[in-house]
């Protein structure tokens, strides 16, 4: 069978003309099966050139994948799974983009580090839990997370707390503290950096205590008076978390009203 034309695309590929077909594939194809020098080819050559374009297109795939986005390597074994090429083809493809740079697991490490400790609000645990599932090894996981200054950390830590204190204007003091520590340590942070973090606030619930108190006199001296009522409250009070001598200093003066 006769090679009547090699002709390039506009979308980088070329077109093989035959006697009576037509092959889109790509320059390595062309170059390494030699269709510049040759000029006639046979059935063999044919089938040959269809699995090299096949095998180009599945890589051009991979490689169109990985370069719009970091990738890690697992991710990527799992993308080329789902193509229609060999299993000794896709381990292929796989270890050209690591030796061309295109797969490095520690550059992902990092780069996902940061931005999930700059751009985000996760914490170094869960960022370390995250890249554990994505198969990264335990030496670039932990060289990743030392790459981020402690004191940018605690920082960011400190921001999100300040944030949490701002905006929750509805639980006591105890409340307060304990949902933080609850939240921080789910985004990853150390409980010992949250501590230390908490020690620098004091937290004013006084307006909390008076809201509560009303709200729960407004339902319970439908049902009790006088003693029993403020010892009511009282027992409400405790178990929303208040302090115990501010409830009780506060209830006094309410009953002096």
């Amino acid at each position: 069978m006769k090679v009547e034309k090699i002709q390039k695309l506009k979308s980088g590929k070329y077109k093989i003309t035959l006697d009576g077909e037509s092959i889109i594939t790509y320059d390595d194809v062309i170059l390494n099966n030699h269709l510049l020098y040759k000029k006639e080819i046979d059935d063999g050559d044919i089938e040959k050139i269809k699995e090299d374009s096949n095998y180009m297109l599945c890589y051009h795939k991979a490689l169109d994948y990985v370069t719009r986005h970091l990738r890690s390597k697992k991710t990527m074994e799992e993308y080329v799974k789902d193509l229609l090429i060999t299993s000794n083809e896709k381990k292929k493809i796989i270890k050209d983009l690591e030796d061309k740079g295109f797969i490095n697991d520690l550059v992902y490490a990092k780069a996902y580090t940061s931005d999930s400790m700059y751009l985000k609000s996760s914490g170094p645990f869960k960022i370390m839990k995250e890249l554990e599932e994505e198969g990264i090894d335990d030496s670039y996981i932990n060289e990743a997370i030392e790459s981020i200054p402690e004191t940018d950390i605690y920082d960011k830590l400190a921001k999100l707390i300040d944030k949490k204190l701002k905006l929750d204007k509805k639980h006591s003091a105890y409340q307060v503290k304990q949902k933080i520590i609850f939240d921080m340590v789910n985004l990853g942070y150390s409980k010992d950096m949250i501590l230390d973090i908490l020690e620098n606030y004091s937290i004013d619930d006084t307006s909390t205590l008076e809201t509560e108190y009303k709200k729960y006199y407004a339902k319970l001296s439908k049902k009790y008076k006088d003693q029993e009522l403020y010892y009511k409250i009282q027992e409400k009070l405790y178990s929303k978390g208040f302090d115990y001598q501010k409830v009780n200093e506060f209830m006094q003066n309410k009953r002096s009203d």
